[in-house]
């Protein structure tokens, strides 16, 4: 009885994620309250209070389920014993490219994260939690590129931070165009075409030098 007890639990808390994407989808993040999604889920707020402290946690339980894979194969990629850095990196770009363009979830919550997510006072801790995980990822970026460059995959002069920044603008505005435009181009067939072009790029640019 427990473990069924469990089990519909854990039933809830997704139908309760999946119907926040939904709404946060379709109203924008600020525009949502949680009264809003308990309407649409058919139940009450004290039903999501039961899962979730407040919306930030809800928010973050929704981002969490398509951006934890992610966190663990950026970390798995700036390890120092991977032999091979940037082919890791274009794995991980691989396979985001192809759960956004192919899975519901995935698309829902990096559309919202892109394009319907106001970063207005109201939405402090999201937007606290936000500016966390895009620190973390930036580290372990730089640590993907010292690597790159250690194992000669990279100039030695590669400027670190430039390519960073260059390689975030780069695969966030192909996510966003493609989610803004979804039938300008194909995500995975013409953004990894993309993708290879940065590197192409990075090998070849002297603009992205000390």
């Amino acid at each position: 009885m427990v473990k069924k007890t469990k089990e519909e639990a854990l039933e809830t808390r997704n139908m309760l994620l999946d119907t926040a994407e939904q709404v946060f989808n379709e109203k924008g993040v600020s525009g949502t309250t949680l009264a809003d999604i308990a309407c649409a889920a058919g139940m009450t707020r004290g039903a999501i209070y039961w899962h979730f402290k407040n919306k930030a946690d809800l928010f973050d339980a929704m981002c969490d389920r398509v951006r934890l894979p992610l966190e663990g194969m950026t970390a798995a990629n700036a390890d120092a014993n991977v032999s091979d850095p940037l082919g890791e990196l274009r794995k991980t770009l691989d396979y985001l490219f192809i759960k956004v363009s192919t899975d519901i979830h995935h698309h829902r919550v990096f559309d919202i994260l892109f394009n319907k997510c106001e970063f207005v006072e109201q939405l402090g801790p999201i937007m606290d939690r936000d500016a966390r995980v895009r620190k973390l990822f930036r580290e372990r970026f730089e640590q993907v590129f010292a690597n790159a460059i250690r194992l000669g995959q990279l100039p030695a002069d590669t400027n670190v931070s430039l390519a960073v920044n260059a390689y975030l603008a780069f695969t966030k505005g192909i996510l966003r165009n493609w989610l803004l435009e979804p039938h300008s181009f194909d995500l995975y067939r013409d953004g990894m075409r993309m993708v290879d072009g940065y590197f192409d790029m990075l090998l070849l640019s002297s603009a992205l030098r000390d």
